[in-house]
């Protein structure tokens, strides 16, 4: 009995602290991620429907099976709703903002990277036309 009041109590030092162990599985019942990140089934189910990006994937039995990436966005939707005070619609848009963000960061090299990728082609053409 002790052994699960400790586990429980680090358990809640660590949400208290604002960071949430994510055990290291595939797939999580929405009960254990309604456990895990301290927000009601129906509230998940209903989030579904008003954020595109969460989308469990349904085992053949319907049951929803959340991965790691969904318990992550899920407290990023509950930080933005609870903590900061953001509106559904709101956060809603301030998480396109990081995704649109992300993905401009990533993918979008600027006018120096590509001269230089332009310049390394050429030089690599430039062998391959000598053989």
């Amino acid at each position: 009995m002790s052994r699960l009041r400790s586990s429980r109590a680090s358990r809640q030092a660590d949400k208290s602290a604002g960071r949430v162990q994510i055990p290291d599985k595939l797939y999580f019942r929405i009960g254990e991620v309604s456990e895990l990140t301290e927000t009601k089934a129906y509230v998940l189910r209903y989030w579904e429907t008003e954020f595109p990006s969460l989308r469990p994937v349904k085992s053949h039995s319907g049951h929803r099976r959340y991965r790691r990436q969904d318990v992550e966005l899920v407290l990023e939707i509950r930080r933005l709703l609870y903590q900061k005070g953001f509106t559904i619609e709101g956060a809603r848009k301030q998480l396109s903002n990081h995704a649109r963000e992300d993905r401009e960061g990533k993918s979008a090299p600027d006018g120096s990277q590509l001269k230089a990728i332009r310049r390394e082609l050429q030089s690599v053409l430039t062998i391959l036309s000598r053989k």
